[in-house]
């Protein structure tokens, strides 16, 4: 029974450890996403005052 429930813990350690390293990944997407997001939004913002603002 020893050997079994090592088994589990194990399993469930490398199964929190495939999880911990998801999310991780995830996590490091998205802040990627919203930086070249706010970036972009940046640009557009800087190309709008370059124009010289008035276009009547």
């Amino acid at each position: 029974m020893t050997d079994r429930s090592k088994n589990k813990q194990n399993g469930n350690d490398t199964r929190e450890d495939r999880l911990r390293a998801a999310l991780r990944a995830n996590l490091q997407r998205r802040k990627a996403q919203a930086r070249a997001r706010a970036e972009q939004v940046d640009q557009e913002q800087d190309k709008g005052s370059e124009t010289g603002g008035d276009d009547s």
